[in-house]
């Protein structure tokens, strides 16, 4: 399994460029942890006789479900 995700430019909800190294480190960290705990559950899921397709369509619910904690800011 790959964990090399191409150079990711984030940016804040304004477009502004999210510069921080430390900011940048942890982005690319959590998504390589994100990925092995995907990949880990998707691997039990198929030895465990579940459709491959079925899972990833979970999965992708799942994403699809998360909620920003953060309200806005009102300017």
């Amino acid at each position: 399994m790959s964990k090399h995700f191409p150079d990711i430019v984030w940016r804040g909800p304004s477009g502004e460029i999210i510069s921080c190294f430390e900011k940048n480190k942890v982005m690319r960290e959590n998504l390589i942890e994100i990925q092995q705990a995907c990949q880990d559950a998707l691997e039990d899921a198929i030895l465990m006789g579940c459709d491959e397709n079925q899972f990833r369509e979970s999965l992708a619910e799942l994403i699809a479900s998360l909620v920003n904690p953060y309200p806005p800011l009102q300017s």
